[in-house]
C-alpha cells in the first residue's frame, strides 16, 4: 500500500475512534472513566449499564466494556484479536452458587454447535470462582493470546485459550445473553440494561 494511502487510512481510522462518543458512565454510583489503559494499549468506553435481577430490577453490578476499536457489532468484536477490557463493579453481594451457576448457563448457552468447550476447562474455571461483594470489581482482560483476570487489581487467573477466553465475553454480549439490556449498553446503544 502506498504510504500516501497507509496515511489516510491511519487518518480515517483516528476519527471513527474521536468521532466515537467516550463519555465516562456513572451508574447506581458507580463511574466508568472514558479510557483505560491496558498495557500498551489504550482503550475506550464502549458502552456501560447495569446488570439487574428480578421483577424488581435489584441491582447486582455495573459493568463497562472498554475496545481498542469502539463497535456496535458484537460478532466483530468477539472475533476481534485486538485486546479488550471488561470491568464488573458488584454493588451488591452473590454468593458462590449463584456465580458458578450464571457462569455456567452462560457459557453453556452462548456456545452453541459448532462451537465445544473443554468440560475440564469448565471445570477448572467454575472451581477458581468464590463469591462476591458489594463494592468488589472484576476485570477482565482479554487479549489474542487468551484472558487475564483480576478482582480488586490483584490477577487472579490466567486462561491461555483465545477461544475460552472469547466464549467468556459471549457471555455478556454473545447470541443469547442472559441480560439481552446490558448487552445493549455495552454494545454502546441506548437502552435499558438488564
Amino acid at each position: 500500500m502506498p504510504c500516501q494511502m497507509r496515511i489516510l487510512v491511519r487518518g480515517l481510522m483516528l476519527a471513527a475512534v474521536l468521532a466515537w462518543p467516550a463519555l465516562a458512565a456513572k451508574l447506581n454510583g458507580v463511574t466508568f472513566p472514558s479510557y483505560e489503559n491496558a498495557g500498551h494499549a489504550e482503550l475506550v468506553l464502549n458502552g456501560a449499564g447495569l446488570r439487574t435481577y428480578s421483577i424488581f430490577h435489584v441491582h447486582i453490578y455495573a459493568a463497562g466494556l472498554y475496545l481498542q476499536d469502539p463497535s456496535h457489532d458484537a460478532r466483530d468484536i468477539l472475533a476481534s484479536s485486538s485486546t479488550k477490557m471488561l470491568v464488573l463493579r458488584f454493588v451488591r453481594s452473590v454468593p458462590v452458587a449463584k456465580v458458578r451457576n450464571a457462569w455456567r448457563k452462560g457459557l453453556r448457552e452462548n456456545c452453541v454447535a459448532p462451537c465445544t468447550l473443554s468440560p475440564e476447562h469448565v471445570a477448572r474455571f467454575l472451581s477458581s470462582l468464590h463469591a462476591v461483594h458489594a463494592g468488589d470489581t472484576a476485570a477482565f482482560l482479554f487479549t489474542k493470546n487468551g484472558l487475564r483476570v483480576y478482582y480488586d487489581d490483584k490477577l487472579a487467573g490466567v486462561i491461555s485459550d483465545p477461544h475460552f477466553a472469547r466464549q467468556m465475553l459471549a457471555v455478556f454480549i454473545g447470541p443469547h445473553p442472559s441480560a439481552p439490556g446490558l448487552k445493549a449498553a455495552l454494545l454502546g446503544y441506548d437502552g435499558k440494561s438488564g
